[in-house]
């Protein structure tokens, strides 16, 4: 397994599982780069965690009550300013040192690979690759934590639109 690794830019990223190699510093990037674009302040703290399918099943089952691992789970610490969410209406938390908490994405990369085949072409430019569908997933959490959600149909709509945008940034620079 590998470790983990963290920036200066308050993103940590955690590698638990063997399944799939993972480009720790490409998601620590792709994290600050979605945070920043949605408007979230410099410096907030947020962590991805990469697990394996038997950390991943114990995790939904304690906090989604579902049976069997599922891709990611995202679990929002503090209201920071995002899509849903004005930066004049927040009530961003702050840890002791001062540092705003976005909270925690938890990604099941082996889950990732068995769904890679089927999100081919679900977002332009997702070739159906491992790499792309961790991509996804790490964008879709990170708009989870900034309160975007997808139950509703126009919530899904507006999430859907956000993943693209922010893939789509990150696709044509790879």
């Amino acid at each position: 397994m590998a470790g983990g690794c963290t920036g200066d830019d308050g993103v940590l990223i955690a590698d638990r599982q063997s399944d799939v190699q993972i480009d720790s510093r490409r998601y620590r990037v792709l994290v600050r780069q979605v945070l920043e674009a949605e408007g979230v302040p410099p410096g907030t703290e947020t962590a991805v965690t990469f697990v394996g399918r038997d950390e991943m099943a114990e995790l939904n089952e304690a906090h989604m009550g579902h049976t069997g691992p599922t891709d990611v789970l995202a679990f929002p610490l503090d209201l920071v300013p995002g899509p849903q969410t004005p930066a004049s209406d927040t009530g961003i938390g702050a840890d002791p040192a001062g540092a705003a908490l976005a909270g925690d994405i938890v990604v099941c990369p082996a889950v990732a690979a068995v769904n890679a085949t089927a999100g081919k072409g679900s977002r332009p430019g997702h070739d159906g690759s491992v790499s792309a569908e961790i991509d996804l997933l790490v964008v879709h959490g990170v708009l989870h934590l900034l309160g975007m959600d997808h139950a509703e149909p126009t919530e899904a709509a507006a999430m859907r639109a956000r993943e693209t945008e922010h893939l789509r940034r990150l696709w044509s620079h790879s």
